[in-house]
């Protein structure tokens, strides 16, 4: 009996110097910018054990979902968050038991001088409004006095709230000007007057309330992202006035080029050659000759990009749309401009794209014309202030004017269209950029070389 006692004491002793007292294990630093994280899923259960870089919980931030591992052996004792919950880098996700090595591993998951949202927890919000259901009107008077404070339009932008969704809140500042406390308490109950109509005070008229027959079938829930893509679709398109420009472009050299050389540049390079590179080319190229469609509004400043990063529209397995970006697209040549955005769409297939494939687009491209489209009016990815659509090249006769006479030749035509943000943009520069985009593309060299 003595001895086996003592054994068990020993073994005890053991466990003690095996792992460290709990520690808290914060939300981690995604990327530059980027200020919080949503919980996905938890891989690892309280009171299972891991090991160093086992993945412990699945983030996402922005449009990216993220894994993060452990950062040495040990033991989960505590979920802290649970999922969809909202959590902001360097705030407690997790308590763990870790061994002796991750007691300084550990720290370089914390993120030193961050605070704490003021904005409450989706959890939070979900009891706020749900206890204010009953007491929220599905109408709004408008705010006359929106004076809205740089702190205010950060609250905002952050959390995809449009100019004339402000206006709808109450303000109790001096003289009903609008508080930072107003626009928190609005997203906690909810945001009731996102989609509210608005009463009328001019001859006692009220805008109906109208009830649409919205039909019976399958309910689908939206997913993350696509919530985000719609948030992001409604405050682009109730905050910047759209206007849209087209043009034709004779694609003829350019395609004759691509399909002569493809397989002799994939040859060489081991890449692929599409149009997606060509399109990059030609726009980065037109943006250097007219830097203001390369901005960005910000109050009463325009802000002209130095560098020009291109986005690419691209879909997802899931029938999403994510813009991974090519950085410095004025600085590569093709063969570079090939393997940034073959490797970009190769990481948005296999949604293994990291935050900074995301971040700091200036200008962006969607080719519609994948989709067989033959033109398209997209809504501009905030806060750029142009985006261009690129329809389905399509042989079609067209006259020729030849110094021996006009003829009616078969030619590879496309349609561009340009939205762009009238607040900063005005018709003459962005009818101008959009023929200088496909004057690029028309004079393509179909004697270059590679």
């Amino acid at each position: 009996m003595p001895n086996g006692i003592l054994i068990l004491i020993n073994l005890e002793m053991s466990d003690e110097k095996r792992f460290l007292p709990t520690q808290e294990f914060k939300m981690p630093k995604m990327g530059e910018s980027i200020t919080e994280g949503t919980i996905i899923n938890w891989l690892v259960a309280e009171g299972d054990s891991f090991e160093e870089g086992d993945i412990l919980v699945e983030v996402a931030t922005d449009k990216v979902d993220n894994e993060v591992p452990a950062p040495s052996a040990g033991k989960m004792i505590a979920h802290l968050v649970g999922s969809k919950d909202v959590v902001p880098v360097g705030e407690p996700i997790a308590t763990l038991e870790l061994s002796e090595n991750g007691k300084n591993k550990i720290e370089s998951f914390e993120i030193s001088g961050e605070s704490k949202s003021e904005i409450p927890s989706n959890k939070s919000k979900v009891k706020v409004a749900e206890s204010n259901r009953n007491k929220t009107s599905k109408s709004f008077k408008v705010n006359e006095n929106v004076f809205i404070s740089p702190l205010v339009d950060k609250i905002a932008r952050k959390n995809h709230i449009s100019y004339e969704e402000l206006a709808r809140i109450e303000g109790t500042g001096n003289e009903g000007r609008l508080r930072k406390s107003d626009v928190i308490n609005y997203i906690a109950e909810g945001r009731p007057f996102q989609f509210a109509q608005p009463i009328s005070e001019n001859n006692g008229f009220k805008i109906p309330d109208l009830k649409f027959d919205k039909g019976k079938g399958k309910i689908v829930e939206m997913d993350r992202m696509r919530q985000m893509i719609a948030d992001h679709m409604v405050f682009s398109s109730s905050t910047a006035p759209h206007v849209t420009a087209y043009v034709e472009a004779d694609l003829t050299e350019m395609v004759t080029w691509r399909n002569a050389n493809k397989v002799a540049f994939q040859k060489k390079y081991n890449e692929k050659l599409t149009f997606t590179p060509l399109f990059i080319e030609a726009v980065a190229k037109a943006i250097k000759e007219f830097p203001m469609i390369n901005s960005s509004l910000d109050g009463t400043n325009i802000i002209v990009k130095e560098e020009i990063n291109i986005g690419m529209a691209t879909a997802l397995p899931s029938g999403n749309l994510i813009v991974p970006v090519v950085k410095n697209a004025d600085k590569k040549d093709l063969k570079a401009l090939a393997e940034s955005t073959n490797e970009l769409v190769g990481k948005a297939r296999e949604n293994k794209l990291k935050g900074d494939d995301t971040k700091g687009s200036t200008f962006t491209i969607s080719n519609v014309g994948t989709f067989g489209s033959l033109m398209g009016t997209p809504i501009i990815n905030q806060p750029e202030a142009a985006i261009l659509a690129t329809g389905i090249i399509k042989k079609r006769a067209e006259v020729m004017e030849r110094e021996d006479g006009d003829t009616i030749e078969i030619r590879q035509m496309m349609y561009l269209s340009l939205s762009f943000d009238h607040r900063i943009v005005d018709g003459y520069l962005a009818g101008s950029f959009l023929r200088k985009v496909a004057d690029n593309m028309e004079q393509f060299n179909g004697k270059r070389k590679f």
